[in-house]
Parts: C-alpha cells; structure tokens; sequence
C-alpha cells in the first residue's frame, strides 16, 4: 500500500473521516481526484504545500493520511511540467529518489474511500515555501505574469513590491511596525529594502526575531543599508553562534 497525504482545511476534517475525500480537484487531463504528497523522510517536505495553500484556503489546515493500493493509477510531477503516469508504489518510489523533491505532487484521478483514510492530524501551519521553491530570500514580482489576477492577496503584493509606487519611508516603516506574523513581517522587510535606505537601527529589534525566515530576510534586505548600524546587524546575523 502507499502512504500518501493530502491537505484540507480543519472544518473538513471530520466529514472525511466519515465519508473520505472527495473528488474535488482537477488534474491535468481534466479528471477529478485528489492531490497528495507521499510519506517521506522528512516532515517538512512531507508537508511542504501548507503555506502555499494557505494562500487559497484561509485558516487551519490539517493532514489527511490516506493509503491507497500500490497498483492504483496516478499522476505525478512538478507542478510546472507536465506529469507521468504511474502507479501509487512507482510515485512513491520516483518521489522518494529525488535529491529535492520540492513542488512535486501526486494525482489520485478519484475520491479516497473512508477505509483508505489513516487519520486527521493538525500540523504547524508555517510548513514549506510560498509562492514557488526557492522564492524564499527573493523580492517577490508584482507583474502580472508571476501575479496572476486573482490571486489572494494579490492587491496588497502590488501595493508593496509595485517599482511603479515608491511609498515614503515612514509609510513603509509603520506597515513594518503593525506586521504580527511572521509572513507579514517578510513581506513589509521587502518593501522597506526595495531601495536603499539609511536607519537600519531601527531595524535591530528583529534581528532576535525567533522566526529563522524572518533573520534571514533581514540579513538579505540589509545588503541595501549603508553605514555602521547596517554593518553592525549584518555582522550579527551572521554569526553562526546568534539565534
């Protein structure tokens, strides 16, 4: 059998264990079914899509574990290219090989039975990457190509990431103040170091922010600070010894 997991909102959760996963996605030939992650090694890739999901699906996700048969036809690939077809235990296997298997997935062209359903979990919620692999410590584009109309929160990438509004320091500074999760934070550090800017003391109280991807864009945008604060914090994040 392949262990396999599929993400869904919380509120879901309970209605799958009774009546399975319904059919409800389409995949690249049109047919409906139901997008999963083999069971792998790690954790994190095991669960890499939470954020991304969470872009389209406000609120708590949890992990569905299903297993289906070894022989049960699917399709799998990145993303971004076309898809194989395979079996269940062949996926597996072909996921499983792969040195970075980030934005991979599996298509199981059909609803998953209640009987094929493990269980529910609740995971962390900042798991994986957004946007796209490797997005992570790159100033996102607003164009329209890579920001598709449509897309959640796509008005309030424009309005932070447009080069055609530059918006004063002072805005850009309190946007940075009110942010509370980690993602808001990132977000606003972008905008803030899309030009280069003095007062990056104002910057110090992150750099002891306990969310790593948080110190890490820090560091990035810092690159476009100039004077002693700038090189003093970007000395200080990158010591191996500071976390």
């Amino acid at each position: 059998m392949a262990d396999l997991v599929h993400l869904t909102p919380e509120r879901a959760g309970r209605r799958i264990l009774r009546s399975g996963v319904a059919a409800r996605s389409r995949g690249s030939s049109g047919d409906s079914g139901v997008y999963c992650m083999p069971v792998l090694p790690s954790f994190t890739l095991t669960h890499q899509w939470v954020r991304e999901l969470k872009r389209w699906h406000p609120g708590v996700l949890v992990a569905v574990r299903i297993r289906v048969p070894d022989s049960q036809p699917v399709t799998v690939g990145h993303y971004g290219a076309q898809p194989r077809q395979l079996t269940a235990a062949q996926a597996v296997a072909m996921v499983r090989g792969l040195a970075d298997p980030r934005g991979y997935e599996v298509f199981v062209p059909r609803a998953v039975a209640p009987d094929e359903v493990r269980d529910v979990r609740r995971i962390p919620q900042g798991i994986g990457w957004r946007y796209q692999p490797d997005a992570h410590g790159r100033r996102p584009c607003a164009c329209p190509v890579c920001l598709a109309p449509g897309t959640p929160g796509a008005a309030a990438v424009r309005q932070r990431f447009s080069d055609d509004r530059p918006n004063p320091k002072p805005e850009l500074m309190a946007a940075l103040r009110a942010a509370t999760t980690p993602d808001e934070i990132v977000d606003a550090l972008w905008a803030l170091g899309g030009r280069r800017r003095g007062g990056a003391e104002e910057l110090a109280y992150l750099a002891g922010h306990p969310d790593p991807e948080v110190r890490e864009t820090l560091a990035e945008v810092l690159r476009s600070y100039r004077g002693a604060a700038a090189r003093t914090l970007r000395a200080t994040l990158a010591d191996p010894d500071h976390a």
